[in-house]
């Protein structure tokens, strides 16, 4: 019986040998034909940008194409629900922004679950944002603009890109946080909400450093914090929301690199390994640092943890701004 379950024990070892040999095979030679490489906004939208601009760096480096695949609709989700419905083998991924965290508490009907339908494979990158007020707002710092909303209810009012965007949320938990009362002015998208700032229409706008920083230098708006962890090298002068008197006031517009739940896990480690070899490439670097992108590679537990946190986050700020699912 002993020599039975000797045998026994060295058959399945040397089976999983086999299957390990296997996989490892199979992450190196990994990948043998093109990777579609979904892409949730139009082109030219910032996570169209980060995709293209690491896409072509992983296909210098693995010798396959990452084909861009701009499938916009649903507010980015529908290239979410075709990519978690696609066949799990590495050969479609999707770069996602926050999008895929704050959807769950605006959409009741999502076609996919994030956190069990896709996998995180990495993380990619940071836009900060800034908050930015007409050149006639009187306030000079993020302080005296939280205490002049306070004075004035309802007088003051912001621009976003639309309810349930990034900009739209960083202003409802600014108003949370602070216990002030703002007016929302949706636009259709944040380059609209852009113009309304500069022109006076609106008060205030949170937008990508990226994207306004032309404005601030010539002094069209008025930069009064970066909601950042740390400050921006383009802004050395702008103070963090939290050097500015405001505490837990940070958000930051993340990307980060999902495929398919059950896409092999050397597959998933192979591509993880690739991004941070992108990332840490100095020309990388230098190229996305030049669009004001930050690059924050990050395993897939790391984007995974990420996911979570933010979810639980935007749902407590999107209860607390009182919108409803759609």
């Amino acid at each position: 019986m002993n020599t039975r379950r000797r045998c026994a024990g060295f058959a399945l070892m040397a089976l999983l040998s086999v299957a390990v040999a296997v996989a490892d095979a199979v992450a190196q030679t990994y990948p043998v034909r093109p990777v579609r490489l979904m892409l949730p906004f139009p082109a030219g939208a910032p996570s169209d940008i980060v995709g293209r601009t690491i896409g072509q760096k992983l296909a210098a480096q693995m010798g396959q194409n990452f084909i861009p695949d701009n499938r916009p609709g649903a507010g980015g989700n529908l290239a979410l629900g075709m990519t978690a419905s696609a066949v799990p083998d590495g050969y479609t991924v999707v770069v996602t922004s926050p999008t895929i965290a704050i959807s769950p508490s605006l959409y009741s009907k999502l076609t996919y679950n994030a956190l069990k339908d896709l996998a995180p494979v990495a993380r990619l990158a940071t836009i900060e944002n800034v908050l930015v007020v007409h050149p006639s707002v009187p306030a000079k710092t993020l302080k005296q603009f939280v205490a002049l909303a306070r004075s004035r209810p309802g007088v003051l009012n912001y621009g976003s890109g639309g309810p349930g965007t990034t900009n739209h949320l960083a202003n409802e938990l600014l108003k949370h946080l602070e216990k002030i009362n703002m007016v929302h002015v949706p636009y259709k998208g944040a380059t609209l909400a852009t113009v309304a700032a500069m022109s006076g229409e609106v008060d205030e706008v949170i937008v990508s450093v990226a994207s306004i920083l032309p404005l601030i230098r010539q002094g069209k708006v008025r930069p009064l914090a970066v909601l950042s962890e740390r400050r921006v090298a383009s802004l050395p002068d702008v103070p963090t929301a939290k050097e500015a008197g405001v505490n837990d006031f940070q958000v930051s517009i993340w990307y980060g690199l999902f495929a398919p739940t059950g896409t092999p896990r050397e597959i998933i480690a192979r591509l993880n390994q690739e991004v941070f070899k992108a990332l840490e490439a100095k020309d990388m670097r230098q190229r996305m640092e030049a669009m004001s992108i930050d690059p924050w590679p990050g395993t897939p537990e790391q984007m995974g943890n990420l996911l979570q946190a933010e979810t639980v986050r935007y749902a407590t700020i999107i209860k607390s701004a009182g919108l409803q699912p759609q």
